[in-house]
């Protein structure tokens, strides 16, 4: 990554996003295969969606960051 001037970067956060990201899958994804096992398939499908809303809102703050900063290297 490219980082302004003075400043270092935190690769730390890039990690901990992808271990929370696998963390949630695996959750959602053992969650999905007990509702669908006990005859719920319709609260199968609202935790799986549950689970990629979360997934998602965690993307978007990380591009929202990113968008940051490219303004902030292009000064714009």
């Amino acid at each position: 990554m490219i980082a302004p001037a003075g400043k270092e970067v935190d690769k730390t956060v890039d990690v901990d996003l992808i271990f929370k990201i696998a963390a949630i899958g695996i959750i959602v994804a053992v969650l999905n295969q007990l509702l669908i096992r006990s005859g719920r398939e319709e609260q199968a499908m609202m935790t799986t969606l549950a689970g990629l809303i979360v997934v998602l809102m965690m993307l978007i703050q990380e591009i929202n960051a990113l968008f940051q900063a490219v303004k902030s290297i292009f000064q714009l």
